[in-house]
């Protein structure tokens, strides 16, 4: 099992730049997939990003360009940067973990952070 723990939110104006980042517990970080979701005010959480444990990433396409996923086996963390952000980027951000590959799917994720909220002002 592994527990997750998410920061690094606040609030940044458009255009702005932030990292989030997650830190897993114990000693396996290296063998799980992460991914970021986030959910929005009155909206179904929805994929932003995943890195395998390979280092192969995937975006959604409403950050494509913008987020960059990355991850650090030797301190159990993974990031989440942000740039160009815009107001329709506001959300609760969840680092995510799962040991076979769930890609986009969040019903496929056993273990999550509480989350950080991001909130981008116009």
């Amino acid at each position: 099992q592994v527990q997750l723990v998410e920061s690094g939110g606040g609030l940044v104006q458009a255009g702005g730049s932030l990292r989030v980042s997650c830190v897993a517990s114990g000693r396996t970080f290296s063998i799980y997939h992460m991914a970021w979701f986030r959910q929005a005010p009155g909206k179904e959480r929805e994929f932003v990003a995943v890195i395998t444990r390979d280092d192969n990433t995937r975006y959604a396409d409403s950050v494509r360009g913008r987020f960059t996923i990355a991850r650090d086996n030797a301190k159990n963390t993974v990031y989440l940067q942000m740039n160009s952000l815009k107001p329709l980027d506001t959300a609760v951000y969840y680092c995510s973990a799962d040991r076979s590959y769930s890609g986009t799917a969040s019903n496929g994720y056993p273990y999550w952070g509480l989350g950080t909220l991001v909130t981008v002002s116009s």
